[in-house]
């Protein structure tokens, strides 16, 4: 039967750092210690003023087809996951592809807000089971939210980040590594967070540009906690029951990098023992669609995460949208 393994990984983390320590008189106010202690980060790295979302996805792809040992001629599709686009028009994905010479390749993009990347590497190994003409795909996730950050926000400018994480899959037969997975959305959470400027509904203007607010990244209302902490567990069961799995099967589980509290609870209530985990929101900040390739990377580096090893990947962001995967890396 065919199906699809991943044969690289990359990632790209801009140069420029900012702690907490920078933040705080940046707001006048000391956030270490909620920052540091209850959602786990302690520097994030941002954007260069000239750096925009497709140079961090280009280099992420790079990365990875280096690792993976295969020339972008050799790439059949791109699959790009992000929320913010290098555009409004064309795709993100059309200009990385142009970017690494993946000449060969189509391309689109994918925009469930942070639940992208899982959704997109779901979108992959479907393609590439169901349609053999398939056989290299690259699956990017990329975040330059700093781009819509209002740094006198504290509820924004102290968690987003900038990064980038990629995916090499290629086609194998005989061997089954898409084990399962769900999509999960509740749009009635649709206007709770975003930037909803700069789209059809509101186009960008002078009175917009004057106002400041809607044009970058708002929390309208708060996200009940609830929403990760009972929807990680479910969403995840539903999974496991899918690949006929349970949760002592499964060796490393990733969860979207936006709060170690939250992963903290979800896993105790769970029963997983925290090393079946590994986070990177401490050095990385949160880098929202690029969250999940890049802990993933990291994981692969740190040993967590071997050949053989049964993972599961869980995502969520804005809209509300939530994604699940179990693979066998």
């Amino acid at each position: 039967m065919r199906d699809a393994k991943i044969i690289g990984t990359g990632i790209y983390v801009p140069e420029r750092t900012l702690t907490n320590a920078d933040l705080s008189e940046m707001l006048g106010q000391d956030i270490d210690e909620f920052v540091t202690n209850v959602v786990g980060i302690r520097e994030r790295h941002i954007a260069a003023g000239d750096e925009s979302s497709a140079d961090l996805a280009a280099n992420a792809a790079r990365a990875a087809l280096d690792n993976a040992g295969i020339d972008p001629a050799e790439i059949d599709l791109i699959l790009l996951a992000t929320d913010t686009p290098e555009f409004i028009s064309p795709a993100t994905s059309v200009v990385v592809q142009e970017r690494i010479g993946a000449r060969n390749a189509g391309t689109f993009d994918v925009n469930c807000a942070c639940a992208g990347f899982v959704t997109t590497l779901d979108a992959a190994y479907k393609y590439m089971i169901a349609d053999d003409s398939y056989n290299n795909v690259l699956v990017i996730g990329c975040y330059a939210m700093s781009k819509f950050i209002d740094w006198h926000d504290k509820k924004t400018s102290t968690l987003f980040a900038d990064g980038a994480g990629a995916f090499v899959m290629q086609a194998v037969d005989g061997e089954q590594h898409f084990l399962a997975s769900r999509l999960f959305a509740d749009g009635s959470y649709n206007g709770y967070m975003g930037i909803f400027a700069g789209g059809t509904r509101t186009p960008i203007s002078e009175e917009v540009l004057s106002a400041g607010d809607l044009n970058r990244l708002r929390f309208i209302r708060k996200y009940p906690p609830e929403v990760n902490i009972n929807g990680w567990p479910k969403i995840v069961d539903e999974v496991l029951a899918k690949a006929g799995l349970s949760r002592s099967d499964v060796d490393v589980f990733l969860w979207t990098q936006v709060n170690l509290s939250t992963i903290k609870i979800v896993m105790d209530q769970m029963e997983i023992p925290w090393d079946k985990t590994h986070t990177i929101m401490d050095k990385w900040g949160y880098t929202g669609s690029a969250c999940i390739p890049m802990v993933f990377h990291d994981a692969i580096a740190a040993g967590k995460i071997r050949r053989g090893d049964r993972v599961v990947m869980c995502a969520s962001g804005g809209g509300l949208n939530m994604a699940c995967l179990a693979m066998k890396y």
